[in-house]
This record gives structure tokens, C-alpha cells and sequence, in this order.
């Protein structure tokens, strides 16, 4: 399986000590450039699953660059360029972008409710708490709502 990631699901992770989980569920998280210099101030020691790829096709990265960020931009250009299976976005915007231009997305929600049907960690509810607290992550209730019912957590 090949997967790309923009900043705010690794950030996250990093954050809470849970990147492993990507390495768990993807084994290689690909990420261009960008996401790697906005990562590297605050973890300048990425775990090494994380490789970075550079992009191919700069101009393709420009056309977005209207729309989004250099980091977002750059993770849906490698995305397509890699033909990924899924790109890692949270982002309402670069996600738009992406479903646009035909790249398949989950966010760190998505990603959680696979880590939780595989075994991965025992509760999306309390790691998803523990995001709150500590990297400042934030969702609506409805929006928690639906991720426990699909890790069978109920409401």
C-alpha cells in the first residue's frame, strides 16, 4: 500500500507519541518536501518509516499553490505522481482539493478507526481524548460521534 501524508496527521502523532501507529497500519509513510521542512523544526528526529520523496512536476504544485499550502500541495502532487492509495489529510480545504483531483484521503480520525479494527490501540475514544489534551486537536461531537460508532465504541 502506498501512502502519502500532509503535516497534521503526523504532527499529531508526533505529539502524543503515537506516530508508530502509521508504520503499524502503512509500514512507509511517503511525504514530499515540504511536509518534512514544516515537520522538522519541532521533530528533528522523524521516525524512519517516514520517507521523503521529491516532486516531479513542479509546475503541477504551483497550479495548487493558489488554493493551498506548500505542504498540502506538495502531498496531493506526490500523491498522484506515486499513484497512492490513500493520502493522510485533515485539512477541509486541501481535501476538496484532493477529492478533486481524484486523490483518495482519510484524516487522523480514518486513520484511528483502522488502527482500532486492527488491533492497533484498544480505544479510539481515549487516544482521541488524549489528542485533545495534549496537541490541541479538535472535532465537533458529531463528528466523535461517528468515528466511535465505526470502531464499535458506541456514542
Amino acid at each position: 500500500m502506498i501512502v502519502v501524508s500532509d503535516t497534521s496527521v503526523i504532527t499529531a502523532l508526533l505529539q502524543v507519541g503515537r506516530s508508530e501507529l502509521l508504520n503499524e497500519l502503512y509500514h512507509v509513510v511517503l511525504i514530499p518536501e515540504a511536509v518534512r521542512d514544516e515537520l522538522l523544526p519541532a521533530h528533528p528526529n522523524l521516525p524512519p518509516f517516514f520517507r521523503c520523496e521529491s516532486i516531479l512536476d513542479a509546475s503541477e504544485v504551483r497550479r495548487l499553490l493558489v488554493e493551498l499550502d506548500l505542504g498540502e500541495a506538495e502531498a496531493i502532487v506526490l500523491a498522484k505522481e506515486c499513484h497512492a492509495d490513500v493520502l493522510l489529510m485533515d485539512e477541509l480545504e486541501g481535501r476538496r482539493v484532493a477529492l478533486r483531483e481524484g486523490v483518495p484521503f482519510i484524516g487522523l480520525l480514518g486513520v484511528l478507526v483502522q488502527a482500532k479494527q486492527m488491533g492497533k490501540i484498544l480505544s479510539v475514544r481515549e487516544l482521541i481524548g488524549e489528542l485533545e489534551a495534549v496537541a490541541g486537536f479538535r472535532l465537533s461531537a458529531e463528528i466523535k460521534a461517528v468515528a466511535f460508532r465505526r470502531a464499535g465504541e458506541g456514542e
